[in-house]
């Protein structure tokens, strides 16, 4: 069971970026290219920008050439949850931290074998630490 983080949204304000509560808790999108973890190499683990939950890891992050880190899969099944979005005039999958509920980005079946999926997913609402899953 994942336990779930709220905070207010004037909290939220105080905690965060501007454009983190653009992407975050607005649903924004970062510009492509522009987002310091797009062409990260780093071993280590993609945390929430805003709890700290622990989201992907390196070894399923992938170059997709679209602007934005990949990964193939979550660091777990509970890492993450989604929901259809129908924004921009068109049907997609938002993916979202299973425990604070922020925006992380879009899912895509267009990725690498065998899982076929590609979280695409904003640099802004990451934190790379260079830990290992057994530290964290």
């Amino acid at each position: 069971m994942v336990l779930k983080r709220t905070k207010t949204d004037t909290e939220w304000k105080e905690l965060l970026s501007d454009e983190q509560y653009s992407v975050m808790r607005q649903k924004g999108t970062e510009p492509a290219f522009s987002g310091k973890y797009n062409d990260n190499k780093s071993a280590g683990l993609y945390l929430c920008a805003c709890c700290g939950a622990l989201l992907f890891a390196s070894d399923d992050k992938f170059d997709s050439g679209t602007g934005w880190p990949s990964f193939a899969t979550p660091s777990s099944i509970n890492s993450v949850t989604t929901e259809e979005d129908v924004s921009l005039s068109m049907v997609r999958t938002e993916v979202l931290c299973a425990e604070c509920g922020a925006h992380l980005g879009h899912l895509f079946n267009d990725g690498p074998a065998p899982s076929g999926t590609r979280y695409c997913i904003n640099s802004v609402s990451l934190k790379f630490t260079g830990k290992s899953k057994k530290t964290v």
